[in-house]
């Protein structure tokens, strides 16, 4: 019982010590109550442990004590669990009040340092405007840039933050305005006095003239103004660096420097620069010596632009540049690079369009040579980047002139090019006479397969004396397949020196060049194809001759395409070099023209024997005077173009044409009289005048050789080429035949009178002559 009574007092004081506990949690700390929880449990631990011990160890009757225990371990686990809800309610309170005290602080903090920053910004600002205007009349221009330059960078973090009246930062933004400007200018009145520029006026800007009055005066330190020590070119030109204004600078100093000494010292031959040196100071000048024609060679230019920059190095380019202490992270700024960035692609174009594309050699044996050209780039780039006007990747000159074989090719082909179509517009008239025996005359090649010549020759004569007995008798003629004679345009005969000296040319080139070279002569013809009927195009329509010789010109052309490629086998492309393929186009061409030219002249024929009045009554004096205008006038005209061809034309296509033409006439004048219903015996003899006419003074026509005797011939062959001579003349012995002689003349068909007409044409001719008679119908009869 008395264990019992005690364990009642130690519950008991455990539920006070908890209840004081919760009664104190406002004074006292968390952890001295937690501390004291603990020992409490730790007590209670060890009467557990004693309890267990006491009945299964010691087996003491102790059941109503287990019941107490339990009894206080329930209550002090209600305990614990209330304490831990209170603890965590005051302890959840005491933290949300305590966060929120703290962002509240935190931001007061923030905004308090925000301003406390802000104004001290403001004041270095200020400090640094005073510094600035303080240096500025001193002339230390990069310390008053370098303070402008701070001024600049804290405005831009205070107009990056919040909270500023944007009043008080448009004040500041105009004061810093103002007083950039304000170095800006009086730094660019220092740099005029330091590069003075004497250009002249009136004279055209890049002309001969004005660059030898032009003068250049660069100073490395100004005078002295009272007290104050005159600037340096360094400062002035750092000061502008530090304000971002040094390259504006540089590209009008580089502009008025290409315009007015570099530009005209790659463009004139004759301009030499004289440099004067004076004390920290140079005037440049420049004068003329020798001849200003052609253009000039490109060591020569390369030596008067490396004394022009090596001479603003000297006293402007190459100075030591002062530093801005405050600057972090400063720079080495290299002048001559700056100004080498600004105005090098303009120089390297300029000298290589107007100097290094004319020392390209017109000719391939002269490439050669050109190392010359390639080492002096290479000294003169090595030069500029020596004095850092250049950077040490930059190879545009070197690599235009290293490539030199490519910009040969090209080149040569846009010369080829250029020549050929200057050719093509020129007078086609303007002609020359060809003959079998003409040729293009070029230097002999290198038979490409001269290795084997010894071979070839043993072999040959052991040949020739096994078969010196199957040798033909006959043989051809030295002139077959050659060209005929006749006349071509003088330009057409350049045209086809131009192909051959090209493909020469390319021979003895390079692979590359070469394929170019081959292409660009394919070129030249494909460009006649295109260029010569639509530039000479009005002409070629009205004037026969003229048609003649476009057409002569475009056989010639396609006779020498025939074997132009073979000519050049093994020395162009490996042998399969060819323009066989433009043969047919330019035939056509040719025949196309001359064809339409004929068109025009039958038309012309036929319109003047249109004008005859009916044939039918020609034994009227009118009309018999129309119908001989008509023919005199178709003669006339035969006559006249047979002239304008004469030597012209090779010689079978003259008579071709002559006698087509003369045919067309006769064919009309047979046609109308064959129509006819009723001749007339008067009507019958005048239009047998006419035909005598005709074949009196037809083969007159045929005149292809300047030489009348020469002539003869083709006049007495006129019934080769006009194919309606003999059904004509057959026609003139029908108007004064009987019809006895017209019948033997028919014979059953056999006769050449059958050759000439077919059997209803000479019946209508029969019934026109002839009155209806018992012996005509008879004759009519015979006639089947």
């Amino acid at each position: 019982m008395a264990e019992k009574a005690e364990a009642e007092a130690r519950s008991a004081s455990l539920v006070e010590a908890v209840l004081a506990c919760s009664g104190r949690l406002e004074k006292e700390g968390l952890s001295g109550r937690i501390s004291r929880l603990s020992c409490r449990v730790e007590e209670l631990k060890d009467e557990v442990c004693s309890m267990v011990n006491k009945r299964y160890i010691e087996f003491l009757p102790s059941m109503q004590s287990a019941k107490d225990l339990e009894s206080q371990v329930e209550e002090l686990s209600g305990s614990i669990d209330q304490l831990k809800s209170r603890i965590e309610m005051e302890v959840q309170h005491d933290l949300n009040v305590a966060i929120a005290e703290f962002s509240e602080l935190k931001q007061q903090l923030e905004r308090d340092t925000l301003v406390l920053t802000g104004l001290k910004q403001l004041q270095e600002f200020e400090t640094a405007l005073k510094q600035f205007n303080a240096l500025l009349p001193q002339k230390k221009y990069v310390s008053a840039a370098c303070h402008l330059n701070k001024a600049r960078r804290i405005l831009k973090t205070l107009e990056s933050r919040r909270g500023f009246e944007l009043k008080i930062l448009k004040a500041l933004r105009r004061e810093l305005i103002m007083q950039t400007q304000n170095i800006i200018y009086l730094l660019g009145q220092e740099w005029q006095q330091m590069a003075v520029w004497k250009v002249p006026q009136s004279k055209e800007a890049g002309s001969l003239e004005s660059a030898m009055e032009t003068e250049l005066h660069l100073c490395k330190v100004l005078s002295k103004e009272d007290v104050v020590p005159g600037p340096t070119v360094a400062s002035v030109l750092q000061a502008f660096a530090i304000l971002d204004e040094l390259r504006l600078k540089f590209r009008h100093f580089g502009q008025l420097l290409l315009k007015y000494i570099l530009k005209p010292l790659i463009s004139h031959p004759s301009l030499q620069p004289l440099p004067e040196e004076h004390p920290d100071a140079v005037t440049l000048r420049f004068r003329s010596v020798g001849s200003n024609l052609g253009h000039p060679s490109p060591v020569e230019v390369f030596a008067r632009i490396k004394l022009v920059l090596e001479v603003l190095h000297k006293y402007h380019l190459g100075v030591p540049l002062e530093h801005c202490a405050e600057e972090e992270n400063s720079s080495n700024l290299v002048l001559a690079e700056v100004l080498g960035d600004t105005i090098w692609k303009d120089i390297s174009d300029c000298l290589i369009r107007d100097c290094l594309v004319h020392s390209i050699p017109n000719n391939s044996s002269k490439l050669g040579q050109y190392i010359e050209v390639i080492k002096a780039t290479e000294e003169f780039e090595k030069a500029l980047k020596d004095m850092r006007f250049l950077k040490e990747d930059a190879t545009d000159l070197l690599t235009y002139a290293r490539n030199v074989n490519c910009h040969f090719a090209n080149k040569k082909c846009q010369d080829v090019i250029v020549a050929a179509r200057n050719l093509m517009t020129s007078e086609i008239h303007n002609t020359v006479k060809v003959t079998p025996d003409s040729s293009v005359i070029l230097p002999k090649m290198p038979d490409p397969g001269a290795g084997d010549q010894l071979k070839v020759q043993k072999v040959s004569e052991a040949l020739d004396k096994q078969a010196t007995n199957l040798e033909n008798e006959k043989r051809l003629s030295r002139h077959t397949f050659s060209f005929p004679a006749c006349r071509i345009s003088e330009s057409v005969q350049k045209l086809m020196v131009l192909a051959y000296q090209t493909l020469q040319e390319a021979s003895a080139s390079t692979d590359q060049c070469c394929i170019q070279l081959f292409y660009s002569v394919r070129n030249i013809f494909h460009l006649f194809c295109d260029v010569v009927p639509m530039y000479h195009k009005e002409n070629l329509q009205k004037l026969p001759q003229l048609a003649a010789i476009h057409h002569n010109n475009c056989m010639y052309i396609a006779h020498h395409l025939l074997t132009l490629g073979h000519q050049f086998r093994g020395h162009l492309m490996d042998g399969i070099a060819t323009f066989v393929d433009l043969v047919p186009g330019f035939r056509k061409l040719g025949t196309e023209c001359f064809l339409a030219q004929m068109r025009v002249q039958k038309e012309e024929l036929l319109e003047r024997l249109s004008s005859a009045r009916d044939l039918s009554s020609v034994d009227d004096d009118d009309n018999y005077s129309a119908a001989n205008k008509a023919v005199r006038q178709v003669l006339h005209q035969l006559k006249r173009l047979g002239m304008v061809w004469q030597d012209v034309l090779p010689v079978n296509i003259y008579c071709k044409a002559m006698g087509t033409l003369l045919n067309t006439a006769l064919t009309e004048i047979i046609s109308r009289i064959a129509a006819l219903e009723d001749i007339s015996a008067e009507n019958a003899d005048r239009l047998h005048m006419l035909c005598q006419t005709m074949v009196d003074e037809g083969p007159l026509v045929f005149m292809p050789l300047p030489e009348e005797k020469q002539n003869r011939p083709f006049q007495e062959e006129v019934p080769v080429y006009v194919l309606k001579w003999m059904t004509f003349k057959e026609l003139m012995l029908v108007l004064q035949a009987s019809l006895q002689v017209i019948v033997d003349r028919w014979a059953d068909g056999k006769g050449p009178l059958a050759a000439a007409f077919s059997a209803s044409e000479v019946k209508n001719l029969i019934r026109a002559l002839f009155q209806n008679t018992e012996r005509r119908a008879a004759a009519l009869a015979k006639i089947k």
